[in-house]
């Protein structure tokens, strides 16, 4: 492995190599950064020269075309966390980008700091997290978010963009409704001390704890919870099993009108008058079960929403797939799912 901030040449670095997927083709170049100052500075010198950037954490949410990236992909190997903590407060934690989340997640129970123990097993860096808003298992990460750090790379300065600031929504954020424009450089958060972690609002995962929606568990409980039900779905990455050889969950759960929802499907009515519904039952009901595919693309045997890389396949099989499934829901449901990983040189 080259050393920090040496860029290399394309032909050395595939982006298979640095996406949970393991698909991708080449960048023009590559660089990896140790530190938030480096991030900011190599984006901005590549903005001067006019090179596209492609800002690269875990790969975890990613889907990049074959023909690769058409500029400067940058790896963020940025690391550090700073703390300070009392009763009346709780934990404040500013951490780079750069570090594991699962990690932060771990430390976090550890430490007894409440928040985010419903966000155990995720894969990726802490500079993904308030991009796309994760959430898993009634738990949003916007929830503990105090502010982000990041480089605005069209007032070519770098800012601190309060929770308030960010747009954050279901799997969303502004870092992603303008996307391209802020390269995330740390993330601040907010969380409650105790050993108890937040009341549990999935049903699945109290049915798992043993208890109703709504009980408060340890957090190492929880997180003990989570992995489990992670594990069972292919959500934990390894490398042996080629149901974890994907960008997570393909498809975001759709928003409809009341009337709009299909007869049997799950339903959550929303503050806004829409309801939730789940895009796995979409896919499952359109004829798309899980292992549905082929030798190198198919849905996770474990999670039907989950597309996987089976080995020796291309980002084309895997779009293929998609769409597939896509108009297959639209045409039985008459609702068009819409992707959640990140696609670089491509579309669906």
């Amino acid at each position: 492995m080259p050393g920090r901030g040496a860029v290399l040449t394309s032909a050395a670095e595939p982006l298979s190599r640095w996406t949970t997927l393991r698909l991708g083709g080449p960048p023009r170049a590559f660089a990896e950064v140790s530190s938030r100052a480096e991030l900011y500075d190599r984006v901005a010198s590549a903005d001067e020269e006019g090179t596209p950037v492609l800002v690269l954490g875990a790969g975890s949410n990613l889907v990049v075309a074959d023909d690769g990236f058409d500029g400067l992909a940058v790896h963020v190997g940025s690391r550090g966390q700073a703390v300070s903590a009392d009763a009346c407060s709780g934990a404040q934690l500013t951490v780079e980008a750069g570090e594991d989340w699962d990690e932060l997640v771990a430390r976090t129970v550890d430490e007894q700091w409440v928040g985010v123990e419903a966000l155990s097993g995720i894969p990726g860096t802490v500079g993904a997290v308030p991009i796309q808003n994760v959430g898993a298992y009634g738990q949003e990460v916007s929830d503990t978010i105090a502010s982000v750090d990041v480089f605005d790379r069209v007032q070519r300065r770098s800012r601190t963009m309060f929770a308030t600031d960010c747009r954050f929504g279901y799997r969303t954020s502004l870092f992603k409704q303008e996307p391209g424009r802020y390269v995330v450089g740390s993330v601040t958060f907010s969380l409650r001390l105790g050993d108890l972690g937040e009341a549990i609002r999935y049903g699945e995962l109290a049915a798992v704890l043993g208890v109703p929606v709504g009980a408060r568990v340890p957090s190492a409980d929880v997180r003990r919870a989570v992995l489990e039900l992670r594990a069972s779905k292919g959500m934990v990455l390894d490398a042996d099993d080629r149901d974890t050889w994907s960008a997570g969950s393909f498809f975001t759960n759709p928003f409809v009108t009341p009337g709009e929802v299909p007869a049997g499907a799950p339903a959550y009515p929303q503050p806004d008058g829409r309801v939730k519904t789940s895009a796995a039952w979409l896919i499952e009901q359109a004829g798309y079960g899980k292992g549905y595919g082929n030798d190198r693309v198919r849905i996770s045997t474990k999670h039907s929403l989950a597309l996987t890389n089976r080995g020796g396949a291309a980002t084309s099989d895997l779009l293929a797939l998609a769409a597939e499934i896509r108009d297959g829901v639209r045409r039985r449901f008459a609702i068009t799912l819409q992707p959640e990983p990140v696609c670089v040189g491509c579309a669906l």
